[in-house]
């Protein structure tokens, strides 16, 4: 098992956002966390990845485990430099007076003390460029000239450049078209078929994250409500009605 949660509670301030949560996620997954808005989806990624505050909820209780050892006080920078994860927020929030290589070589600083750095990173790149070539035809243009979609691609290209094992995406479909939406999960199955990169993605579109990932939770209200294969979820009743359009 790459990652176990263990009744892991979070909270803003007075407001608690997740009520004792527990999930696992195996080593080459695909695993989906599902829900409405304000159910907890994103305090859940921002809880994983240990981002400070007050940008993370403050973990109240509970544990986190990669690899079967406790991340609950690590530093998130480790956590990236150690390729253990790394996490594609929602908005992008990319550099938007970058370009698109400066971006992704901004992104390669965390191999600093690695001697192989420089190789990896043109490793990183390549597989980048590989994935979305729209990003080599605009590896000089600024982030912010970029369209929805490609600053999409960017923030997973400069995700992938850490070279980390385990990637985290919030809302990656979030203001894409179709045509454009439905490249950006190829590009991710793609990635974890020939990379066996484990992949957590928090979708609001429960359709189209089903139809990507293997398994998958449900998020209400701070609880998770239901878990299982994608196909379970599918038919499940209570999923289907809330989520899947009845």
């Amino acid at each position: 098992m790459l990652l176990e949660v263990q009744n892991l509670t979070v909270s803003y301030g007075n407001i608690e956002a997740l009520h004792g949560i527990s999930f696992n996620i195996d080593r080459g997954e695909i695993v989906t966390l599902i829900g409405a808005n304000g159910a907890g989806k994103t305090s859940a990624l921002l809880s994983l990845a240990r981002l400070p505050k007050p940008e993370a909820p403050l973990i109240t209780s509970g544990e986190i485990l990669y690899d079967g050892k406790s991340i609950r006080k690590a530093e998130p920078h480790a956590l990236v430099q150690n390729h253990m994860m790394a996490l594609v927020p929602e908005g992008r929030h990319i550099f938007g007076n970058l370009s698109v290589q400066e971006n992704l070589q901004l992104a390669a600083f965390s191999h600093r003390k690695d001697s192989r750095k420089a190789e990896i990173a043109a490793e990183a790149q390549d597989l980048v460029f590989e994935l979305f070539p729209r990003l080599k035809e605009r590896r000089k243009q600024r982030g912010e000239l970029l369209s929805g979609g490609e600053q999409q691609m960017l923030a997973v290209g400069r995700t992938l450049m850490t070279g980390s094992n385990f990637i985290m995406l919030d809302e990656p479909s979030m203001g894409l078209a179709p045509k454009l939406m439905y490249e950006m999960f190829r590009a991710l199955r793609r990635l974890n078929q020939e990379k066996n990169i484990t992949i957590l993605v928090v979708e609001q579109n429960a359709k189209v994250a089903l139809e990507f990932a293997g398994r998958g939770y449900v998020l209400k209200t701070g609880e998770i409500i239901a878990g299982g294969t994608s196909e379970q979820l599918a038919a499940n009743p209570e999923v289907k009605k809330a989520y899947l359009g009845g």
